[in-house]
């Protein structure tokens, strides 16, 4: 089969279009012929170096849609020709996504969601699983002040749609006034533009100087921070992006509860990979019910394409969710 090779850690030009072997479904698998793959900052990181991606040479890459074309022993939840998505590759042991085929483990897949296209379908299981591990950590409540750094990234732009029907009140901070517009009409209440309003002006203007008392972080460094500033006393917070040296002293002081998210844990352990499959179902639910809909950066990207995308992916030129067609 075809995929695109990280031959070595480094820049995008040490990805190569090779022929590869195709994987055999075992126990427990299915095969997936990928009509989509979707692009994650986390890519870019084991592209770096990252010790948590596959042996090189090797395809990266962990989202994807496609149809199931064979399947492995035990397999009883799928069959072939089923139309299926998922976040099941690009860490050690387990094959990328950037290729004409992946065996998938069934507990990390779903059908997909039938109102939308592949396209769409291979944009949503990653950020999508983040953003439910970070709504649950939060145990969010409708009487909530919920802030999101990242209100129109990737994890960012799910979050806030999944948090419209549980809190009455969100904010959120992006860069540009055109990101505000976006972030508006998937249902932010408020929207920060973060290089103009300091998080002590924008607490003051938002809560009467109380602070939020739950914050999403897919930012991090400086935004988690920030979050720190922008919480109420005995707030929550929880993040995507804690790889940082930090002073918790405000998190003492104001008796802050601080969660890490890493959804690639059950990939990388083999530990509640079903907790996965079960996310996908609602998020399936949820996009047929008109709920929740991925935003998909316009241009198309071939595989051989794929390295241009990283490199545009890591500048912060994409308007959405990066998608490369198989």
């Amino acid at each position: 089969m075809k995929a695109l090779v990280l031959i070595e850690h480094g820049p995008t030009t040490n990805f190569e279009i090779r022929d590869i072997a195709q994987p055999e479904p075992t126990e427990g698998q299915v095969l997936v012929e990928i009509a989509a793959s979707s692009l994650n900052p986390i890519d870019n990181k084991i592209r770096g170096g990252l010790p948590i991606g596959p042996e090189l040479p090797a395809p990266i890459g962990c989202d994807f849609a496609g149809r199931v074309a064979a399947v492995g022993n035990g397999v009883t939840k799928f069959k072939v020709g089923d139309e299926v998505f998922g976040c099941a590759g690009g860490v050690k042991g387990r094959g990328g996504t950037l290729a004409e085929y992946i065996a998938a483990d069934q507990e990390l897949i779903a059908i997909r969601p039938s109102n939308i296209s592949f396209r769409e379908a291979a944009a949503l299981p990653l950020v999508s699983i983040t953003a439910t591990n970070l709504l649950e950590r939060l145990q969010l409540r409708e009487d909530d002040r919920l802030l999101i750094h990242g209100g129109v990234g990737g994890v960012g732009h799910i979050a806030l749609q999944l948090a419209r029907g549980i809190v009455k009140s969100i904010a959120v901070t992006v860069e540009s006034s055109e990101d505000a517009e976006l972030a508006s009409s998937l249902g932010a209440d408020e929207v920060v533009l973060f290089r103009e309003e300091e998080p002590a002006a924008y607490t003051q203007r938002l809560t009467g100087g109380k602070g939020f008392t739950a914050i999403i972080d897919t930012v991090g460094g400086t935004h988690l921070t920030k979050s720190f500033e922008a919480a109420a006393l005995e707030a929550r917070i929880a993040t995507t992006a804690a790889r940082a040296e930090l002073d918790l002293g405000p998190v003492h002081a104001k008796a802050l509860t601080l969660h890490g998210i890493f959804m690639l844990i059950p990939m990388l352990h083999n530990y509640n990979k079903h907790r996965h499959g079960e996310i996908l179902d609602n998020i399936r639910d949820d996009v047929e019910a008109g709920k929740l809909k991925p935003i998909v950066d316009e241009r198309r990207f071939t595989l051989a394409e794929a390295p241009h995308a990283y490199d545009e992916l890591e500048a912060g030129r994409a308007r959405g969710k990066i998608v490369i067609d198989i």
